[in-house]
């Protein structure tokens, strides 16, 4: 335990002991100005993904404010570009930190996310990621934090509902490159034999840019899985891993996880080609819920539908859970602050959760599918699971 950690937790205890409650200081940050960071991609290939994040945060934020801030104080977002690099994230960290950011919120993919949980570590600042999915991102007794669910658990949960369905012979398709991809081949591996599962068959990328798996697919085809278990971002999955499933002949089910969400939007060709496809995701927008809803007319008013998603859900949680911590903490003290985050019970858009001892929340996850409706590609909402 690092030893400015240990005089915080000190401090606190003194307070306590004192009758001084930080969670009552109602005010004590009036007139300040709580700078958050975000780090995502606005640029490069998910480009999307960024920008919905980017609208949850400053959703939330506007709406803190509007409620008169965070005891007093105003929230101000400061995001960088991190172009889906690593390299690009770690100069968007130094510049948050040079600017005077309490906590960032970031990144968006497991592979440049996992650049920047050391150096939080090191320099002891929250970091909450919205949606990086690996196990190795999250850790026991650290500053990072997340508000999706982890891989492992994402992983298995495929499992379940393939085996749910009775697809008992399962293909996979992963880039063996990707944080995310792998992390989610393996977790879909190791949990097939506990719902009597037999994989038939695997093939691979080294990354999540490729562009033609017809030979892949085609192996795949033939190797009478009724199952294809593909975890890759949606800008491959709707463009071209579906289209050249079917072309190459895979008739089966398509199952993925999160990184599904966006096929709608770049969906080509016969959109009959998407029927049978299923996803893991942090919500249902179909969820009656009030906070849901609320949610998504709000969002929709402020940015437009096109590009609401899961991950606007995540961000948008990410920031109140941020504001819930601060105002716990009754400070911008950013040991305060990761204390606060710690254990945390919280209730939001994407589920009732508590963090876990890696910073990590337990929640349900929601089954979707693909439907045609007016000649457009739309999501539906199948089952929940946990």
């Amino acid at each position: 335990m690092k030893i400015k950690r240990l005089v915080s937790i000190l401090l606190t205890v003194m307070m306590l002991t004192m009758g001084i409650s930080f969670a009552s200081a109602e005010g004590a940050l009036e007139g300040q100005t709580i700078l958050i960071g975000n780090i995502a991609p606005m640029t490069g290939v998910i480009a999307n993904y960024g920008t919905a994040v980017d609208n949850g945060i400053r959703l939330a934020a506007s709406e803190i404010n509007a409620s008169g801030g965070i005891l007093g104080g105003t929230v101000v977002i400061s995001t960088k570009d991190n172009q889906f690099t690593p390299a690009e994230a770690i100069n968007g960290f130094n510049a948050l930190l040079s600017e005077g950011a309490v906590a960032i919120i970031g990144a968006i993919a497991s592979s440049v996310t996992s650049a920047i949980t050391g150096p939080a570590n090191d320099e002891g600042i929250v970091l909450i990621t919205a949606t990086s999915t690996a196990d190795s991102i999250t850790t026991e007794d650290d500053y990072v934090f997340r508000a999706c669910f982890k891989d492992s658990f994402q992983g298995r949960m495929c499992a379940s509902y393939a085996a749910s369905q009775g697809w008992t012979k399962a293909a996979i398709l992963y880039a063996k490159g990707d944080a995310y991809s792998s992390g989610l081949r393996d977790s879909f591996v190791a949990a097939a034999p506990d719902y009597g599962i037999e994989v038939v068959e695997e093939q691979s990328t080294s990354d999540t840019m490729a562009v033609d798996f017809s030979s892949q697919l085609a192996t795949i085809a033939a190797s009478g899985a009724e199952v294809l278990f593909a975890p890759y971002y949606y800008d491959t999955v709707g463009p071209k891993i579906i289209p050249q499933a079917r072309e190459a002949g895979y008739l089966g089910a398509i199952i993925g996880a999160d990184g599904f969400d966006g096929t709608q939007d770049v969906a080509v060709g016969d959109l009959t080609a998407y029927e049978n496809v299923y996803f893991t995701n942090h919500y249902s927008p179909e969820d009656p819920s009030e906070v849901v809803q609320n949610f998504i007319a709000a969002y929709t008013e402020a940015y437009g539908a096109e590009s609401l998603n899961a991950l606007a859900a995540l961000a948008y949680d990410a920031m109140y859970m941020v504001a819930q911590a601060i105002e716990t903490a009754g400070s911008l003290d950013h040991d305060a602050i990761r204390d606060a985050m710690a254990g945390m019970h919280y209730v939001g858009v994407t589920g009732d959760m508590t963090l876990d001892e890696t910073g990590t929340p337990d929640k349900s996850v929601a089954i979707l599918t693909f439907v045609e409706e007016d000649g457009k590609l739309v999501q539906k909402f199948v089952t929940s699971q946990h």
